[in-house]
């Protein structure tokens, strides 16, 4: 489900706002939102992102329980949670602006709605468009023919306007920012200096794009979240922002072979190979403190979605959660759904409702302790688009089954944030080794292209039960589609094609072989499964065991490992479009025995 995003802020007097704070930071954990709320006695600001019954549930309790009135907020959707965390904060002022005597609880200057602002820019009506953002905003878009201030910070606003031209002051003025709420001080701050006829842009840029548009407006507007910037369609945009320097950075300046997102950009670059050495050490500090205790130790509770697809409308409830979900009893959802714990939209459902395809149902796990897992996550390598990993097992690299907290995605979207880094291929949760994620949606796209196609080359270590014939042979047997009863894969000759290459290394004396293997095809469990169809089962793999042991999925953190490594992997570098290779080093199983 695309995450809502919600904008709002309203000047009104508040009093006791610890007591609120506390409201507040209680509900938005009930709620599972995340964000920012800023508290003050001049009003509340806030950026918050979660599911649209959440968000609604917020806005519910602000307008009547914190006794902030009607609000208005503006809307806009990403794919992921733009937010970190949650945060309530008690401020001096909910936008720091610093003059005594501008109170827009009590007084604001006259609104331009965004349609009538075009109409006048549409006319050619004689007006000073006055952009109040920072200098770094400002460089990403405006409104065409806008005078911007050349300021760093919002409080310099004041000192800035003074030195405005005089005829300014006797001409109309609008105002303008990202959402609205700097203008409500803006404004009535030029009204303070004699400007004679000043107007504030409703609702700032963000509705203007809404309800009119990106005419007489040139580029982006920068967010203050994960997304950087939005275009004129309210859609995430490529842009990136230097966090060393503020600069906003175009697509073009992320390709500067000076750009080293978190460490520096064109503006600010200082050195090379040492500045990602000393970055990958903070990345080090940053993942063991993200996993002391492990994320997923502490007891939360867990919504797992349960969508209904076309061929599944009008079955009984039961009936849909038993084909949703076949490895749980018919006899566990009735009881789930007893408990109440099986919901539309919050409110829980009954066993004989009819589901309809389209809806999105949740499945409420109370008090879920995931299980351990290995941390010992090390940073290879870091560019402007690329972060390698060596991955330690065992570890899922996404959220499923019994993880969604204690995962390589989940431990890394804290060290990197405000960015998102994003995985361009899998790994097994038992197989350690190299893992690449992208920086940027863009940078993304193009390696997963690369990982669909033929660009890759994957060279891994395998420990093996039983000695070869040959040191040289392959494999080309056909993978099913889909997954059996077991959650594994099987053999199934009109299935997907795949082929695997593998080359012994060494026979060792305890009747194991320690082998390279490249898979030419990337297939759901490929290699793990032709070496067991071939007599030769991977020692330790839980899943794909001659011996008829009971089939599992991720092994116990303390349980003898899987011998499966990825140990290198090469790629086309998106951006300089160099070869590269990333090789993490062999475990101890993998070391030789002569």
């Amino acid at each position: 489900m695309p995450v809502l995003n919600v904008a709002c802020y309203k000047f009104v007097e508040l009093d006791d706002l610890e007591s609120r704070r506390r409201l507040l930071r209680r509900r938005c954990h009930e709620l599972d939102l995340r964000g920012t709320i800023l508290l003050a006695t001049e009003g509340i600001n806030l950026f918050v992102a979660g599911e649209r019954p959440s968000i609604e549930g917020l806005i519910e309790c602000l307008e009547n329980e914190l006794g902030t009135g009607p609000l208005e907020t503006k809307e806009s959707f990403t794919e992921y949670q733009p937010f970190t965390r949650m945060l309530v904060k008690i401020k001096r002022e909910i936008i720091a602006f610093g003059v005594e005597g501008i109170s827009p609880a009590r007084y604001t200057s006259k609104r331009i709605a965004p349609a009538e602002l075009k109409q006048w820019l549409d006319e050619g009506r004689p007006v000073t468009l006055l952009d109040t953002r920072n200098d770094y905003e400002v460089d990403l878009g405006t409104f065409e023919g806008a005078v911007r201030l050349s300021i760093d910070h919002f409080r310099d606003f004041p000192r800035a306007a003074k030195s405005l031209p005089n005829e300014m002051r006797e001409q109309p003025v609008v105002t303008f920012c990202t959402g609205g709420i700097r203008c409500e001080k803006a404004a009535p701050a030029l009204e303070q200096m004699g400007f004679r006829d000043v107007y504030q842009l409703d609702g700032g840029i963000l509705k203007y794009f809404e309800q009119v548009g990106g005419a007489h407006y040139r580029g982006d507007c920068f967010v203050f979240d994960q997304r950087v910037a939005v275009d004129a369609a309210l859609r995430e945009t490529d842009a990136a922002q230097c966090y060393a320097c503020q600069a906003i950075l175009s697509p073009e300046d992320q390709q500067s072979p000076h750009y080293v997102k978190g460490e520096s950009c064109p503006r600010c670059y200082r050195t090379t190979a040492e500045a990602m050495q000393e970055s990958i050490a903070k990345r080090h500090e940053a993942i063991r403190r993200v996993t002391t205790p492990l994320p997923g130790s502490t007891p939360y509770d867990r919504r797992l979605p349960l969508h209904v697809a076309g061929e599944w409308n009008g079955l009984v409830m039961l009936e849909f959660l038993q084909q949703a979900v076949p490895s749980l009893s018919r006899e566990y959802w009735q009881q789930e759904i007893a408990l109440g714990r099986v919901l539309l939209d919050g409110v829980p459902v009954s066993g004989e409702r009819l589901v309809v395809a389209g809806e999105k149902y949740e499945h409420l796990v109370p008090q879920v302790v995931e299980p351990a897992v290995n941390a010992d996550i090390r940073v290879l390598y870091e560019d402007a688009d690329l972060v390698v990993i060596n991955k330690p097992a065992p570890l899922p690299i996404h959220a499923g089954g019994r993880y969604e907290k204690n995962t390589l995605s989940a431990i890394l979207a804290p060290v990197y944030a405000p960015e998102r880094v994003r995985h361009a291929h899998r790994l097994d949760a038992n197989t350690t080794g190299v893992v690449v994620f992208a920086r940027t949606r863009r940078i993304a796209k193009l390696l997963r292209t690369q990982f669909d196609g033929e660009g890759v080359k994957k060279e891994y270590l395998a420990r093996v039960a039983g000695h070869p014939i040959e040191d040289e042979f392959a494999c080309h047997a056909s993978i099913a589609r889909e997954k059996s009863t077991a959650g594994t894969r099987e053999l199934d000759d009109d299935g997907l094609t795949a082929e695997t290459h593998f080359r012994v290394i060494e026979r060792s004396h305890d009747g194991t072989a320690l082998l390279a293997v490249e898979p030419v095809t990337g297939r759901t469990n490929q290699i793990r499964l032709h070496l067991a169809s071939l007599g030769l089962p991977i020692v330790g793999d839980p899943s794909y065991q001659a011996s008829g042991d009971a089939v599992r999925q991720t092994l116990d953190v303390d349980e003898p490992p899987m011998c499966l490594h990825a140990w290198r992997l090469t790629i086309v570098h998106p951006s300089t479009r160099q070869r590269m290779t990333f090789e993490a080093p062999a475990p101890a199983w993998a070391q030789s025995s002569s």
